[in-house]
């Protein structure tokens, strides 16, 4: 199961992409609408990156999370994921995923809804009612 913030644009056009495109996708929820505590989640979790849950209970956060998704998927998503996870590649994947999951607001299809919650948000990161950012 994929569970990914379904109050942020760019992660649910991001969701829709992964329905369109990758035939074999594994379940896809919004972590508002499902109870987080039996997969091994919490509401912070979820609120800083996407979660993988696979179905030995085994949770993958991030970019290890898109890559488990893409494994699932057939024959050129599952050589992309497994990509993912390689070493080297894996330490370059989790620094592209923390750069757009800080800028994700900033993404096609962001909105203020988009911004991490205060503690991981950039200085530039807009707060939801509109006004300027938070400060490290």
């Amino acid at each position: 199961m994929l569970v990914y913030d379904g109050d942020c644009a760019f992660c649910t056009r991001s969701v829709r992409f992964i329905e369109r495109r990758i035939s074999r996708h594994p379940r896809i929820v919004a972590w508002q609408h499902t109870e987080l505590e039996p997969l091994g989640l919490t509401r912070e979790m979820c609120e800083t990156a996407v979660q993988w849950v696979g179905v030995d209970g085994e949770v993958s956060s991030g970019h290890r999370a898109v890559a488990r998704t893409l494994i699932h998927g057939r024959r050129g998503w599952r050589v992309l994921g497994h990509l993912i996870l390689l070493p080297g590649i894996d330490a370059v994947a989790a620094l592209v995923y923390r750069w757009v999951a800080r800028n994700r607001h900033r993404m096609p299809g962001g909105t203020a809804e988009c911004v991490l919650p205060a503690a991981e948000r950039t200085a530039e990161a807009p707060r939801p009612d509109g006004s300027g950012g938070a400060t490290l």
